[in-house]
């Protein structure tokens, strides 16, 4: 197959994530486009057997890169196999509201852009203190210390459970289940 893997990073995780996808799908045979959203310029879609799309959740909302990527390609998108990789520091949790949480920001991102993902992987993210502003350190201290009281706020943490990754890469690659 040839797959299209668009991603939109604010700290970096998801670029990693996203690469780690595609060298994932080279080592099973597939060939694969990657780029960042941001930086596309005009991308025909119908040259590709499916697609995967990245973004990361920051005060309750995706990258414009991915948005409006969304946007522009939904009909294509909703003609084809896609993948939706959604990375936040709430999917590290098993907290029952945060993860209706993270089902209504999907919800109201499909209405705005008119793409449904054929499926969602909600990937937990990472805690970057190292790459974060005064403010931004300030408020993910915050959620952090509410996440995983023993994590060392001066330190990078990677909360990202590559092995379910690839289970869910797998299963998409499988197809749905008749």
């Amino acid at each position: 197959m040839k797959l299209f893997i668009g991603y939109a990073t604010t700290e970096g995780q998801t670029r990693k994530i996203a690469r780690h996808v595609a060298d994932r799908l080279v080592d099973m045979g597939h060939s694969v486009e990657l780029g960042p959203l941001g930086d596309l310029g005009p991308l025909d879609l119908t040259r590709f057997d499916g697609a995967i799309l990245a973004g990361s959740l920051h005060i309750g909302h995706y990258q414009k890169a991915l948005s409006d990527f969304a946007d522009k390609q939904a009909v294509k998108l909703n003609d084809m196999p896609t993948l939706m990789i959604s990375v936040s520091l709430a999917a590290a949790g098993h907290d029952a509201e945060e993860w209706r949480s993270l089902e209504g920001i999907l919800s109201d991102f499909t209405e705005a852009t008119g793409w449904t993902p054929g499926q969602v992987a909600q990937v937990a993210g990472a805690y970057t203190p190292s790459r974060y502003d005064v403010f931004r350190r300030f408020a993910m201290r915050r959620i952090i210390t509410i996440k995983d009281p023993t994590a060392d706020m001066d330190w990078d943490k990677e909360y990202t459970d590559w092995p379910a990754l690839d289970a869910t890469l797998s299963e998409w690659l499988a197809g749905p289940k008749a």
